[in-house]
């Protein structure tokens, strides 16, 4: 039993825990069923491997630039609170769950093979921390709601939901996606996708004759602005430096030069204020690297996978991490990131004067990791189907999401729900909350109601697949319309 688990603990955590590997395996697969040379399967997998590095690389960038941003926000406005972050409420619950969440990550990756290959529901999750994430939050919500002494039911029920969710997901995503990209190859396997889809319902509502975020006309003197990487980069130092100076002017001096690694408590005003410089440069070096490495998965992967459609699991699509969505609008990330941003302060201020005292509601911090990756993928979302006003209340609204949500969350997270930290995307707060409340009906009824909510998303998605993404439909249809109209008279 226990080599069993150890070997369980292995893939789960050294394989399917690196994104990396699984696209690189997955890449491989899809050449070997298109018959390619040897050469050309190893050259392929390598190449989508390392392109998921390199995309991982640009993310440890971005979060290493946008944490000590984080603390200084903090810092100058005195806020304290739980931050969510999925890496480490899942390594707080690691020794109590950590076999289970293996054994529901290897048996809910090969429910979900099966449902992709007999259901109209054709999508492979392969964003593997994200698995990691949703094993950990059911192996938690359910040992919490069932009670000791029922683990291997934690694991039936949970690798069941967990399989449902993986494929679920992407299918109501889907038609939000293909508008995005312009076709139906790709899927998005990111467990915030009740905040996309709402970002693209959005916007579809408000954003009918609102123009793209990417046909901004700037001033001769401003074209340099077009170049993402350079806008990106510049509104990142203004805010930056707004926050660096408000800092000088509200923190004691000791705890401000601490806020930068590597800046010392005896450093001058001067260099505090070129390390914040230097970290807004590298916030765009690191959007930078994340678009390069999106272009190579793209550029190897979705050819690859034509052979898994047509053989192992004929039609799938790839269910890809969110930074996939950020070449097809960099502009709009940028905007999706700072309203997601906006709208998590504005629910930390409701929380703080009205919800926590009256609801006793923890105080859910903005993580600036998960605004600027959930956030940005909501702004290009909205921004597909509604333009600006769909990437402004998108964006937004996703914030909210991730801000209350979270706070839900930590109400059936049991003893873990007293830590500093919690689950931070949208889809863990809703699914996980629904998920617990109703494991507290105990072995046998949480058992049985949870495995109802899974099929009933089950069946709804099956429907929406079949009615909707399947027959082609597009959301936003008429400003699709209304923007080709404009090309064609402005190309006559």
């Amino acid at each position: 039993m226990n080599a069993l688990v150890a070997v369980l603990d292995f893939i789960s955590q050294e394989i399917l825990n690196v994104p990396a590997y699984l696209i690189g395996i997955v890449a491989a697969v899809g050449l070997v069923a298109l018959r390619k040379s040897a050469g050309q399967v190893i050259g392929g997998g390598l190449k989508a491997a390392m392109g998921y590095l390199i995309l991982g690389a640009g993310a440890t960038v971005v979060t290493n630039s946008l944490t000590p941003f984080g603390d200084l926000i903090f810092m100058v406005t005195g806020a304290h609170g739980v931050v969510p972050t999925n890496e480490v409420i899942t390594a707080q619950a690691a020794s109590e769950y950590g076999a289970t969440s293996a054994y529901l990550i290897v048996l809910s990756f090969l429910i979900m093979l099966l449902l992709a290959r007999f259901t109209p529901l054709k999508y492979v999750f392969l964003t593997g921390h994200h698995m990691v994430f949703m094993a950990t939050l059911l192996a938690v919500v359910l040992s919490v709601g069932f009670g000791p002494g029922h683990s291997v039911l934690v694991v039936a029920v949970g690798s069941v939901l967990m399989g449902i969710i993986m494929v679920v997901m992407p299918a109501f995503a889907q038609p939000y996606m293909n508008r995005v990209t312009g076709d139906d190859k790709l899927a998005v396997g990111h467990f915030n996708t009740v905040g996309y889809v709402l970002a693209g319902a959005l916007g579809s509502a408000v954003g009918k004759r609102s123009r793209s975020t990417e046909d901004m006309k700037f001033p001769q003197g401003l074209r340099f602005l077009r170049d993402s990487m350079v806008s990106t980069t510049l509104l990142m130092l203004v805010l930056y430096l707004v926050f660096a100076v408000w800092g000088i002017i509200a923190v004691p001096r000791d705890e401000l030069m601490a806020v930068f690694e590597g800046t010392q408590t005896n450093a001058t005003y001067g260099s505090y204020i070129m390390a914040a410089f230097a970290q807004a440069l590298q916030f765009g070096i690191g959007v930078s690297i994340i678009l390069y490495g999106v272009r190579i998965i793209l550029g190897e992967l979705v050819p690859a996978f034509q052979g898994i459609a047509n053989r192992v699991v004929p039609g799938a699509k790839p269910a890809l991490d969110i930074p996939i969505v950020f070449p097809f609008g960099p502009n709009a990330s940028l905007i999706g990131f700072i309203a997601s941003f906006v709208g998590g302060l504005a629910s930390l201020a409701l929380i703080a004067v009205w919800f926590g005292p009256a609801w006793g509601m923890a105080l859910i911090l903005p993580g600036m990791v998960p605004h600027f990756f959930d956030g940005g993928g909501a702004g290009v979302f909205g921004n597909s189907t509604g333009g600006r006003r769909g990437a402004i209340l998108g964006g937004f609204v996703n914030g909210v999401l991730i801000t209350f949500l979270p706070a839900a969350l930590l109400t059936v997270m049991g003893t873990l729900g007293l830590a500093n930290s919690t689950f931070g995307d949208a889809d863990f707060g809703w699914f996980g909350s629904i998920v617990g409340l109703l494991s507290r009906l105990g072995a046998v009824g949480g058992s049985l109601t949870a495995l109802a909510f899974g099929g009933l998303l089950f069946a709804a998605a099956w429907w929406y697949q079949v009615r909707l993404v399947n027959s082609g439909w597009l959301p936003a249809g008429e400003r699709a319309a209304l923007q080709k109209d404009k090309a064609t008279a402005t190309a006559g």
